[in-house]
């Protein structure tokens, strides 16, 4: 899955640009979902059913004919939602302290470049510059940036890459430094995937579930040295 991560404060119109690049990629035939982060307590209206239900449960599903969604009573990590989300391209709005992407940046002033992070951003969007970033105005530039160079990192801040954290190594991606490939947490070796998603291991996890699924199977019949492949379905 690829990823792009609009950034601003409050007013900045990061809402906005989030809703025209949602459209722009949907109309370019893309799959596309989305992630909001907000500062409010809740993200349920009070007096809800729904909020009722919350007081009570650890998870409740709401479903309409056109819609659906999940409230959980406690918070849940980004990564951790990621297989419910499935799309080509997610795009991000809001969530700055998240640094496992690249973001653009929508300004007020340009002092506030350095405080959301201009070393993961690709771009600045509208009419505020920040020095040494590319500038954009058209929507349509964004959606090519969110193609041509979005990824998502796995936040494991494993350092088999050899960066101290993902963020390090985001930044090196956007700088053109490194590539997505080049994270260690997400390889050939072994996948592993939940309902389609990656799902992300060190490779020192990786190399402990390897070797004990290879040393299992070696005891069955008809096992022979090469590529395993597994599918299940969790229970």
């Amino acid at each position: 899955m690829k990823a792009i991560q609009i950034v601003g404060y409050k007013k900045s119109g990061k809402t906005t640009l989030a809703l025209e690049l949602a459209a722009a990629l949907t109309a370019r035939g893309v799959a596309v979902s989305a992630a909001k982060f907000t500062h409010a307590a809740s993200l349920d209206k009070a007096d809800t059913d729904t909020a009722r239900l919350a007081a009570h449960c650890r998870a409740v599903a709401a479903f309409t004919p056109a819609e659906a969604a999940v409230f959980w009573s406690g918070p849940r990590f980004f990564h951790d939602v990621l297989p419910l989300l499935d799309a080509e391209v997610l795009v991000v709005e809001g969530g700055k302290e998240l640094a496992c992407m690249p973001r653009v940046l929508v300004l007020r002033d340009p002092s506030e470049a350095d405080e959301l992070g201009a070393g993961l951003a690709l771009g600045a969007f509208g009419p505020v510059a920040a020095p040494g970033l590319p500038q954009f105005t058209d929507v349509a530039q964004l959606a090519d940036l969110a193609c041509d160079k979005g990824f998502l990192l796995p936040g494991l801040d494993c350092g088999a890459c050899g960066q101290a954290s993902c963020a390090d190594m985001a930044a090196r991606i956007v700088a053109g430094q490194a590539s997505p490939g080049d994270c260690q947490a997400v390889r050939e070796a072994m996948q592993v995937t939940i309902n389609g998603a990656p799902l992300a291991m060190n490779p020192f996890v990786e190399r402990i579930l390897a070797a004990g699924i290879s040393a299992m199977l070696s005891q069955l019949k008809g096992f022979a040295p090469g590529r395993i492949t597994i599918g299940m379905d969790a229970r």
